[in-house]
């Protein structure tokens, strides 16, 4: 029997574009390898992290595990999705082929929704691209045989646009905070025209070189930090920090009364020049009582309750939810903050401002343990001060040991508590 001739023909590979923008951005592997060479045990792997042999799904059959109640039930409150959603606050995204049995009616049928999704666009059995159902966060929707109404990547390339609108940052948010934030400039060009029209007019006057000028703000303002729209009420210093500009005659000696129940302190030594470092205090206290909300927003319905204030993009707001306290640091030593939340964890967070000025880095966990109590300590004497006693920094008591569960112990009287260590 004769031999013909065998031609071998090289097209040029659809993935230019994949390995382009992915490949040669990053890092090729040519080494990677499935744990198994079957559909639904291979996804099951991907999903777990887990051999065959651990997640028990064995071939593409409901009687092999695919996507049955035991599944279900044992594997799927364990996958990455559902660890990164609980741990991690991460939302998720699922759209295409899931296990080869999903929708089986006698496991839960398409109505059933893996845990660890927050959207859900999931196949209908097997690969199919005409005539197939999606579960869309657990609702069936058929779909036909017209190509530009009905094949299955175009279908889910625009559920993906869809769940775009879901997820923080996109353009469309990027682009409103930029909008925001040029408009509250364009805002401060009026307050600047103010400003010059006071002293033009204390000088046509004659009056100004008698007379204080201080300018100053209520309060900060966030346009996009940490992924947060627009607002305020975060302990950051975006929020935080105010501008304090004075101007005015020399100083002369001043009077003070001791009728005042402030719990600041006089800022005339600094005026004159004449600041005291050893007796100014260095650090001070944040604190916010949260609003709460228990309401949906109505544009954002999968996001449940808890936050407010929703923007385009389905971005939203849980400032008005948090409350918190602070001991803010500012000392030729230390730039630091402190903070500690009213929540189930009585969650900490720590930053040194110094070498992380965006406030990125949580040390809450690194910091040294003395430092942490200190802190801790210096917080509930400050959450229980008045009058003088907030303008100094407090003796350290040796008894005292970390325990931030006793800063919102009792809300309504926050007096300064002590442990026996």
């Amino acid at each position: 029997m004769g031999h013909s001739k065998t031609r071998f023909v090289f097209l040029q590979t659809p993935l230019n574009k994949t390995k382009k923008l992915i490949g040669e951005a990053g890092i090729t592997f040519t080494n990677a390898f499935v744990a198994s060479p079957l559909c639904c045990p291979s996804r099951a792997s991907i999903l777990t992290g887990k051999y065959p042999h651990n997640h028990h799904v064995i071939n593409n059959t409901l009687e092999g595990n695919c996507s049955s109640t035991a599944w279900q039930k044992t594997q799927e409150p364990k996958t990455f999705p559902a660890l990164l959603q609980a741990y991690a606050g991460y939302q998720t995204f699922f759209a295409g082929k899931y296990l080869n049995q999903y929708g089986n009616p006698d496991a839960g049928g398409v109505e059933h929704v893996p845990l660890g999704w927050d959207y859900w666009v999931g196949l209908e059995r097997n690969s199919r691209y005409y005539n197939y159902t999606l579960s869309v966060n657990g609702k069936p929707k058929k779909h036909g045989g017209n190509y530009s109404e009905d094949y299955l990547t175009d279908v889910l390339d625009k559920h993906w646009l869809i769940r775009q609108a879901k997820t923080p940052m996109t353009n469309s948010s990027i682009e409103l905070l930029d909008e925001a934030y040029r408009k509250r400039w364009r805002t401060l060009l009026s307050v600047d025209d103010l400003v010059e029209k006071v002293v033009k007019r204390l000088e046509v006057r004659g009056e100004l070189d008698n007379t204080y000028i201080i300018f100053t703000s209520d309060n900060g303002y966030h346009t996009g930090q940490f992924s947060l729209p627009l607002d305020k009420r975060q302990l950051y210093e975006s929020d935080i920090r105010v501008p304090l500009l004075i101007r005015g005659p020399n100083i002369k000696p001043n009077q003070t009364t001791g009728k005042t129940a402030m719990d600041g302190m006089s800022f005339l030594s600094v005026l004159e020049g004449s600041v005291n470092s050893t007796t100014w205090r260095t650090d001070f206290l944040v604190e916010y009582e949260g609003e709460g909300s228990n309401v949906s927003d109505p544009a954002c319905p999968l996001l449940g309750p808890g936050v407010s204030v929703c923007f385009p993009d389905c971005v939203c707001e849980d400032s008005f939810n948090n409350t918190y306290a602070c001991v803010r640091t500012v000392a030729p030593s230390a730039n630091l903050q402190y903070c500690e939340f009213d929540d189930n964890e009585v969650f900490v967070e720590v930053y040194n401002i110094t070498v992380d000025p965006y406030q990125l880095i949580n040390l809450a966990k690194t910091i040294d343990q003395e430092v942490l109590e200190k802190m801790n300590h210096r917080l509930m004497m400050l959450q229980s001060c008045s009058g003088q006693s907030c303008r100094t920094p407090g003796v350290y008591d040796t008894r005292y040991t970390f325990d931030p569960h006793l800063m919102f112990s009792n809300r309504s009287h926050r007096r300064n508590r002590l442990r026996r260590a």
